[in-house]
């Protein structure tokens, strides 16, 4: 039909031209051939209508009514001509060639129409289709099932609409292992067995991707979505068999419910994408409906990831130090450098409200380093009035696992002029026993710089007592839980004792964490710990403020 039709295009156009020509010839005709015509005349004839019919085609294909001007010239001389009593028989034949001319160009034009138009009506179904359709899997596409969803909530009443999401655990592993072949079949096998367990008001659609939605009317209770959902995902765990291979896989769902036409449609598909992720969070091949405290907390957390990207970006962030001092004189010999976020709306948080999602984020390599290039600073200053003052740093997972922190940590001791015996890192017992031998490479390697180590939490993590020796440690910091039990039990029979007496055997210096009295502090040193630190003694301070503390303690001292 479509080469019948590009045809007679192509004949309407021959006609079109030759009833430029003919009407041209018409109006040449009387003036060039009256009674006195001859063979010149003829030729000038013949030569000027070709070139005006070249003239009036090449304009025609810019401007189609051009080719109307010719016919109307001529019809008007005709008929000027036979009024006046002057048209010759041959005028006249000449006039009913053109118009047989035109009535057949008419013809050709209306079935060329007529055929156009199926085509139009052709394509317009076929966009129409492809508009609302998946082509792979024949089933409604998003735009079906958003057209759908509206008309479903205008039409709810008193009635509830749910949204069911699926996503296929896995389907990237299906196209990878056996080829987007299989990977396509089981799609359609998705889309057969979606369609199968619902009914026949109901709609599914391939949103994209392995995904799919399923959307269920006019349902009178909640409990039916739960009943499909289910349904769908035991169908969906049956095997398939692709090209002789057995391939199985799960799938993931997220239920939204809403009571007649509360939400709109982007609302309810949101919150069923929000159940499926926490389906997936769940451990995937679930189904989890919408739970708005669930969504709270996300909302909370991808609001503090931003506010956290925005604080490093901005560097909103300070270090307070908390003094460590020695028993004896309780005087401070060093500080514990601690990161806080002043946080615009909420104020200065601690890093327990922070540093696990930095972690998380992949923030704390940078971070960190900036905390230990501003601590290094800070020291070298107090170390011109306060000779060999300590500063402890602690170490981030994601730190000790970079193959350039010995590199960054000696850039920051060149830059700052820090000795690196006043430098400590600090480094918790479970993340030392995560990889015992790479984390007794990576400190070996930091060793070599001259700064010390120091493990924090020491006596927490029992089953590194037996592979101490294994790590370059100087230091142990004594936990705070052990030195509050020191108030339940005599001081001989204390856990801290155990824990101090690990550490000189180790020739390890101890330092007590979370000191909260003086009973403490008397205990502690009965047990000859010459160092500690905790609210007793000061609480973690701003630079400044710890200056000042260090002026009055070398003032009393010099008295």
């Amino acid at each position: 039909m479509e080469r019948f039709g590009k045809v007679l295009d192509r004949v309407r156009r021959g006609v079109d031209i030759t009833m430029i020509f003919a009407s041209l010839l018409a109006l040449a005709w009387t003036p060039l051939l009256g009674p006195q015509g001859g063979a010149l005349r003829w030729s000038v004839m013949l030569g000027a209508v070709a070139l005006a019919g070249a003239v009036v085609v090449r304009l025609s294909r810019r401007w189609p009514l051009v080719q109307y001007a010719p016919v109307s010239a001529a019809v008007v001389a005709a008929g000027v001509q036979t009024a006046l009593g002057d048209s010759s028989p041959a005028m006249i034949w000449l006039i009913l060639i053109v118009t047989a001319v035109i009535l057949v160009r008419q013809f050709l034009g209306s079935h060329t129409n007529q055929g156009l138009m199926r085509d139009l009506t052709r394509q317009r179904a076929i966009l129409a289709r492809q508009a609302f359709r998946d082509p792979l899997t024949g089933l409604g596409n998003r735009a079906m099932f958003m057209d759908h969803a509206k008309d479903a909530l205008e039409d709810a009443d008193d009635t509830k609409t749910a949204v069911i999401l699926f996503d296929l655990d896995g389907f990237k592993g299906i196209n990878d292992t056996y080829g987007h072949a299989a990977g396509d079949e089981l799609l359609k096998v998705t889309a057969d067995r979606l369609n199968a367990n619902v009914r026949a008001n109901d709609t599914v659609s391939r949103l994209g991707g392995d995904e799919f939605v399923v959307l269920l009317p006019r349902l009178a209770d909640d409990q039916t979505a739960d009943t499909v959902a289910d349904r769908i995902m035991h169908d969906l765990q049956k095997p398939l068999t692709v090209d002789d291979l057995m391939i199985s896989v799960r799938a993931s769902a997220g239920i939204s419910i809403t009571q007649g036409g509360t939400l709109d449609v982007d609302t309810l598909l949101r919150e069923a994408d929000e159940a499926l992720y926490h389906a997936k969070d769940d451990g995937k091949g679930v189904v989890r409906r919408f739970d708005p405290v669930r969504f709270a907390e996300s909302a909370q957390r991808r609001r503090d990831e931003s506010d956290l990207r925005r604080a490093l970006a901005e560097m909103q962030f300070e270090v307070h130090y908390q003094p460590i001092v020695d028993l004896n004189g309780e005087l401070a010999v060093g500080v514990e450098a601690l990161v806080r976020w002043r946080h615009p709306v909420r104020g200065l948080l601690g890093p327990g409200e922070f540093i696990e999602l930095a972690e998380t984020l992949g923030l704390m390599p940078g971070l960190g380093l900036w905390v230990l290039r501003e601590a290094c600073a800070q020291a070298v200053v107090w170390q011109q009035d306060n000779p060999g003052f300590k500063v402890n740093v602690n170490l981030s997972a994601t730190q000790l696992s970079s193959p350039e922190l010995t590199d960054e940590v000696g850039a920051v001791l060149a830059d700052t002029g820090l000795p690196p015996n006043s430098l400590v890192l600090e480094l918790t017992e479970s993340m030392a026993l995560t990889d015992l031998t790479e984390s007794a490479r990576v400190l070996g390697s930091l060793k070599t710089l001259g700064v010390r180590i120091a493990l924090d939490d020491f006596g927490t993590g029992f089953s590194s007592l037996s592979h101490l020796g294994a790590l370059p440690v100087d230091v142990v910091k004594i936990d705070k839980s052990f030195v509050a039990a020191m108030r339940e039990t005599t001081a001989n029979g204390s856990v801290a004792e155990a824990v101090l007496q690990i550490a000189r055997t180790f020739n390890l210096a101890p330092v007590a964490e979370g000191v909260e009295d003086e009973m403490q502090a008397t205990l502690l040193r009965e047990l000859a710990c010459a160092e500690a630190q905790g609210y007793h003694f000061a609480r973690p301070m701003p630079a400044a403020e710890l200056t000042g503390l260090l002026i009055r303690q070398s003032a009393l001292h010099s008295r």
